[in-house]
């Protein structure tokens, strides 16, 4: 993408196309120059920000609910302390959203800014790297006061220094599991996998992947990989799948 610049989430320097593009990203990476990552590091993430993105977060564990009548229903947090909201915060977040009846549940200890994002219904939770570029032109000692920087990568571009790391960590942060088919009576082709990400991986998932037809005639799959016991198992559409298994589906005669 472009560089942003500051004010990009107001439209500056058709800021607002570049970050929408960003939204639909499976994960963000920040490239900053490593003689001033952090001060590159905080206007890129309150441009980002401010267009709803939530760069390596989780969504709030808030249970949010409209209803038509009954008032405001505040539910504290039961697993712990509620340090930053109470009943009288919640209703005033509310009364300026014009929302005068409704449930709100808190499942941990939450901000009003979380609420806030919570009943926004815009917000993305995209995981990001920080690629701290130019390595080659500072000192071990800057070097080393960059690793208290959380999800960062140090790389050189121009020496081609650590890409292959880059590579492993992107894998890493799309959370992604390559499964290689076996056709009956050949070797598998370790050279084009199927790529499915971990949270819907199952031998259904793997076969719809392939082609939606598949499961009308399928019966069962053979697995070979660190998801089965035996070396093939025999294993159902639920069957869930780990990275680099080997598939070989066996149809209804």
């Amino acid at each position: 993408l472009p560089g942003i610049i500051e004010g990009a989430k107001d439209g500056k320097g058709r800021g607002r196309q570049v970050i929408s593009t960003a939204r639909t990203c499976g994960l963000i990476i920040v490239v900053l120059d490593a003689l001033k990552p952090l001060t590159h590091k905080r206007l890129i993430e309150h441009e980002l920000e401010g267009f709803g993105i939530r760069l390596n977060r989780e969504p709030p564990k808030i249970t949010f609910r409209k209803k038509d009548k009954g008032g405001i229903a505040f539910t504290p947090n039961n697993n712990g302390e509620t340090t930053f909201l109470d009943e009288e915060i919640v209703k005033g977040i509310l009364a300026e959203y014009k929302i005068l009846h409704a449930d709100v549940k808190l499942h941990e200890d939450s901000t009003d800014e979380e609420l806030i994002d919570v009943i926004e219904g815009s917000r993305i939770y995209t995981p990001c790297i920080y690629a701290i570029n130019k390595i080659d032109q500072i000192t071990v000692e800057e070097l080393s006061l960059l690793d208290k920087m959380k999800h960062y990568v140090p790389v050189s571009a121009d020496k081609e220094w650590n890409l292959d790391g880059m590579l492993e960590t992107i894998w890493d942060y799309l959370d992604l599991v390559r499964v290689y088919t076996k056709p009956k009576g050949v070797n598998p082709d370790y050279s084009d996998p199927v790529v499915l990400p971990r949270k819907g991986c199952t031998v259904e998932d793997f076969c719809n992947r392939l082609h939606k037809g598949i499961m009308k005639n399928f019966k069962c799959a053979l697995v070979w990989g660190v998801s089965c016991k035996h070396r093939p198992q025999r294993v159902g559409k639920e069957h869930i799948l780990e990275d680099e298994d080997v598939v070989q589906i066996v149809k209804k005669i």
